[in-house]
């Protein structure tokens, strides 16, 4: 299934007072068809906006691309209509003579990770794919509810965008409950240390990595597992790694 979504300027009015203009905006879409003012409200939803007096919309474009989640959107009400109720499994793994995906378990011990950290997880993907930088720091984050859940990282490169340490902190806090990525590693391997991958295991938080299929997951509703055997005193297996996702 094709997702759309909307690029925009836009200027807003407030009943309150004030004003607000933005440049380049993006929503996620339910169809190719969306009306101005079904993309207005989307956008006044997105950024949590009250007393909105009036929204002017230029420069509308409608285009086939990922949705990334826009709070209000189609993504949201998927994920609330049918939250892990039936759908379909989506595998995330790579095969072993495709280098294989890795979790790493805190405290190098397998044997001692909950079962509620590494199974039917609420997943959040975070799509970085065409993004400037190499890194993926806190604002690419904090517009999501993180706690509980498995962040995805979905870089679209093997050597993709790295987590800094200040993003893996964030994580921390905001209890997320798992992070993968597709990208070989959470770290810039040309870098000394791991210090996104250190923060998180020694915060109990597992890494996944060497993801794939994450451009066939919703920004959120799938459910993400990633379940290794219990093995004493063992830090990093390969994982079979699967979503169960909602139908749209």
């Amino acid at each position: 299934m094709t997702d759309y979504r909307a690029a925009f300027d836009a200027s807003i009015t407030f009943g309150n007072g004030g004003d607000l203009t933005v440049h380049g905006f993006r929503v996620d879409l339910p169809g190719p068809d969306a009306t101005e003012d079904e993309i207005a409200a989307l956008f006044v939803a997105s950024l949590g906006l009250l007393m909105t007096d009036a929204v002017e919309l230029s420069g509308v474009e409608i285009f086939a691309e990922p949705h990334k989640g826009t709070r209000g959107g189609p993504s949201d009400r998927a994920a609330a209509a049918a939250p892990g109720a039936g759908g379909t499994l989506a595998e995330l793994d790579q095969l072993p003579h495709e280098g294989g995906t890795y979790l790493v378990a805190p405290g190098g011990d397998l044997a001692a990770l909950p079962l509620s950290r590494v199974a039917d997880l609420p997943a959040v993907v975070v799509r970085v794919t065409g993004a400037e930088g190499r890194t993926v720091g806190v604002g690419a984050l904090a517009a999501f509810d993180v706690r509980g859940r498995a962040v995805l990282l979905h870089t679209g490169a093997r050597e993709g965008r790295q987590l800094t340490a200040a993003a893996a902190a964030w994580l921390v806090e905001h209890g997320v409950a798992l992070v993968g990525t597709d990208a070989d590693a959470l770290d810039d391997a040309a870098h000394e240390g791991s210090p996104a991958l250190d923060a998180l295991l020694e915060a109990g938080v597992p890494v996944v990595e060497r993801l794939t299929g994450l451009d066939r997951l919703p920004p959120t509703g799938a459910l993400f597992t990633a379940a290794p055997a219990r093995l004493a005193g063992v830090a990093r297996v390969p994982v079979r790694a699967f979503a169960r996702v909602p139908e749209s």
